[in-house]
């Protein structure tokens, strides 16, 4: 009986998934792409603070273009900085992925805490699960989703909104 051990190890093509994480980094190349491709998130003026391999950090900021009429951050310029947060980290696994994959939010469940009445930054750290489930459909040919975490905290750390998005991969012919 043949038994089998499973590891993640680096993408097929790590290299255009690091690209990917590094144009988002570029704070010029982003807004280029925020404008281009998702221009609510460039209007909105979100920055994408960090992106590795494991962890995205998204910054929403309070100000006019973001604000609700209670003068806090509106909750759906929270949705977009949290799904951005683990849209990133997807992204670049399906751009390492070496093989084409489609992907696609099929749920989302959100709570909130407090106002959010400054900037807020959401980290999703699921970068790992993530990066698995894009593998697991490379290698079976099935689909497959993943459920990845975004928090919102306010600068002096108070919690203001938990986000979570179930992904779903799928290999495209």
């Amino acid at each position: 009986m043949e038994m089998r051990v499973s590891t993640v190890t680096a993408p097929p093509d790590a290299a255009r998934a690091e690209a990917f994480r590094a144009n988002m980094r570029s704070r010029a190349r982003m807004r280029a792409y925020f404008l281009a491709k998702l221009p609510l998130a460039w209007f909105a003026g979100l920055r994408v603070r960090r992106l590795d391999a494991a962890r995205c950090e998204v910054v929403v900021p309070r100000g006019w273009r973001t604000q609700n009429p209670f003068r806090s951050t509106y909750f759906a310029a929270q949705a977009m900085a949290a799904e951005l947060s683990t849209g990133a980290l997807a992204m670049a696994a399906v751009e390492g992925a070496g093989a084409p994959v489609s992907m696609l939010v099929t749920e989302m469940r959100s709570s909130f805490g407090k106002k959010a009445v400054s900037d807020a930054v959401f980290t999703c750290a699921d970068g790992e699960l993530i990066a698995a489930a894009v593998a697991e459909t490379l290698r079976t040919g099935e689909g497959t989703t993943a459920e990845a975490t975004a928090v919102g905290r306010m600068e002096d750390g108070t919690e203001v909104a938990t986000f979570v998005f179930t992904w779903s991969f799928k290999r495209k012919n």
